[in-house]
């Protein structure tokens, strides 16, 4: 899974990334606000841990905006800001639960993973899209009775296309999801990866194809 932090005190900030990429999670970081929203509306995350207080732009400001935009990435609030009606403001706005500062770190990812599973049940443990099923548990794509494995990056390319379907995904959106923020993955990276799939898709005889659209991105199309 994959989470954003925006949090512009970069110890704390710092000190959240461990305690997250510790419980085996990817973390990027945002310092301030207008960073922060940019990343946030990309809707590439799993889950957000955002601030209140922040430079340039409040984590309340943010979080309505992303909802506004459509953007349904479970918010978790960490603040020490501990009033009744920010707390309820939050809420209503659209985050999906409230940490107040100071916390245990266990709460806090106890709290980033049930909001997490929270927003996972809206996607099956199995995907499907035409003929093809993908099996998260043992990393097999399925076809007729047929499988083949996948590796980590094949995997999770693919899952992130079957569960967009047919919309198309940018290679800059494929980038940030797949390899994050702060790698050194560019257009040949998911061009590669693409190509891999495309073979195992060959190999599996499947009515599924890969397609790009030319300076857009890719999509699966069923033939």
């Amino acid at each position: 899974m994959r989470v954003l932090v925006v949090e512009d005190e970069k110890r704390l900030a710092e000190t959240l990334a461990d305690i997250i990429s510790d419980s085996g999670d990817t973390v990027d970081v945002s310092n301030d606000g207008e960073d922060g929203y940019y990343n946030a509306a990309s809707g590439i995350y799993d889950a957000i841990v955002l601030d209140v207080m922040l430079p340039k732009m409040n984590g309340f400001d943010i979080l309505k905006k992303i909802r506004e935009e459509g953007v349904s990435t479970p918010v978790l609030m960490l603040t020490a800001r501990t009033q009744l009606g920010d707390r309820v403001n939050g809420l209503n706005l659209g985050a999906d639960y409230y940490l107040t500062k100071p916390f245990e770190n266990e709460e806090l990812i106890a709290s980033l993973h049930a909001i997490m599973r929270r927003k996972s049940e809206y996607i099956p443990e199995d995907i499907s899209f035409g003929d093809l099923t993908l099996h998260p548990s043992s990393n097999t794509l399925v076809c007729n009775n047929k499988e083949i494995k996948l590796n980590a990056k094949e995997f999770e390319l693919m899952r992130y296309l079957m569960i967009n379907g047919k919309s198309i995904i940018s290679k800059e959106t494929i980038i940030n999801k797949i390899w994050g923020y702060d790698s050194d993955a560019g257009d040949n990276n998911v061009e590669a990866y693409v190509s891999f799939l495309r073979r195992k898709l060959n190999s599996l005889k499947s009515n599924v194809s890969i397609k790009v659209v030319r300076m857009v991105g890719y999509h699966l199309e069923e033939s």
